[in-house]
This record gives structure tokens, sequence and C-alpha cells, in this order.
């Protein structure tokens, strides 16, 4: 263990992760891809930052601006860990992995490519001879899509506050994931299934969408309206697949 301090290492550090991915591999029998996950740097760092959920982002921005080689320091640590970890989970198995990036949609263009950009594409770099999709994750990034796309992915979620269409033209040739707003699951299910022929409507019968929503459930759903729009987006579109 002495030669691991100091590094992080999944394999001593998180034995249980890739310990589950095993087990729930051989539980799926190949019937179910199985996709890991890890939080980007970005998002990593303003949780250490601010050590608490925020709006503003003000002390991971105030050490971004005025402390840029700590920034730069606490960056590439964590982006190395994210890598090793991402991987490790490919070694396990998983059919594809995702880099959740949630808060990067708080920064402004300039500041996702000076500050973040570099970071994350290093990741993706490490991670592509490992032959798995890379899903490419964030909330709030209509506005940084083009440099999500320059920071690497094949998959890209897209929340609800661009169109999908418009997204995709911004985004280019990948394959893309969302955006329903998990709110409108509060809604009945008449107002559900309106919104997701929406964004059907959008996608055209273009190979590569995901239909998925911008971001997670939300606590006050009711589990049966996420059924019934499972139901439905299967039954809608069986006939054009």
């Amino acid at each position: 263990m002495s030669s691991t301090i100091g590094k992080f290492s999944p394999k001593d550090h998180v034995p249980f992760v890739t310990d589950a991915i095993e087990l729930a591999i051989q539980q799926l029998d190949g019937r179910t891809p199985l996709i890991g996950f890890s939080g980007a740097p970005f998002t990593l760092a303003s949780y250490l930052i601010e050590g608490s959920p925020s709006r503003e982002f003000t002390k991971t921005k105030k050490m971004m601006y005025a402390e840029l080689e700590a920034w730069k320091l606490l960056m590439t640590k964590l982006s190395s860990m994210v890598s090793d970890y991402l991987l490790a989970q490919v070694r396990a198995g998983v059919d594809a992995v995702q880099l959740f990036d949630s808060w990067s949609g708080c920064l402004s263009p300039s500041d996702y490519e000076e500050f973040v950009l570099p970071f994350n594409k290093q990741i993706f770099e490490r991670l592509k001879p490992g032959g798995v999709p890379r899903i490419h994750f964030g909330v709030g990034t209509a506005g940084i899509l083009k440099a999500m796309r320059e920071a690497g992915g094949d998959v890209f979620g897209v929340d609800w506050r661009i169109s999908i269409d418009e997204a995709w033209s911004i985004l280019g040739h990948v394959a893309i994931q969302g955006n329903l707003d998990p709110a409108i699951l509060l809604g009945a299910n008449d107002f559900v299934h309106a919104r997701s022929k929406d964004i059907l409507a959008r996608i055209g019968g273009r190979p590569g969408h995901i239909f998925n929503l911008g971001h997670g459930v939300l606590p006050d759903t009711p589990p049966d309206h996420v059924k019934d729009l499972v139901q439905f987006i299967h039954g809608t579109t069986r006939t054009k697949r």
C-alpha cells in the first residue's frame, strides 16, 4: 500500500466499484448494457471548493480567476483520477462511460475553454483506446456546446434549455441524448406525451438519438409517470426502428 500513498488507485481505493460492476454484468447476462460514470473535474472541484451545493459557484470562480496555478494543479490531479477511475470501469466490463460535468453550465464560453476544456479533453483522449462509447453530459450548457464538442465524446447530453435540433446543428455528427425537462413528468400524462412528441418531431427519425431527460428524475415525480413515458416512447418509435 505504501507505493499508492499520494496517488489514486482504483484497485486499492475503490475496489468495491469494480467488484459491483463485475457482479452486475454477471446478473445482467448480456440483456442490458451497463454504463459506467464519473463526475468531471470542474464539477468535482466545485464540490470540493464550495463545500455545499451552490447556485453562483462564487468560491470556485474566485479560485479560477485569482489562484490560477492552484486551479491548474487541482484540475490536473482530478483529471488524472477521473481517467484512472473510468478506465478501471472499462476494464471491469462496462459497455459505455459517462462523464458528468453537471455544473459547467455556470461558465461563460471563454471560461470553459480556458479553465475546463483542456482537462476534459485529456480524459476523453485517454478513454479513446478503451473502445467503448464516451458520453459527455452537462446541464445548462447551451452556450458552451461547441466547446464541449471540442473537448470530446461520442454522445452528448443536452438539457431542455435549447431545442434538440438546434443543439444537434451545433454539435454536428455525433449521437445525442435528451432533452425533456424532468419537471414535465410532474404534469399529466397527456402533457408529457405532447412534449415528448415535439422532441421526436424535431429529431425526425434521425439516427443517433437517445430519448432521455435533460437531468435526473425529480424526487416528487410519480413513478407511474416515468413508466408511462417509457411505454409511450417505445410504442411511438418502435415502428421507426
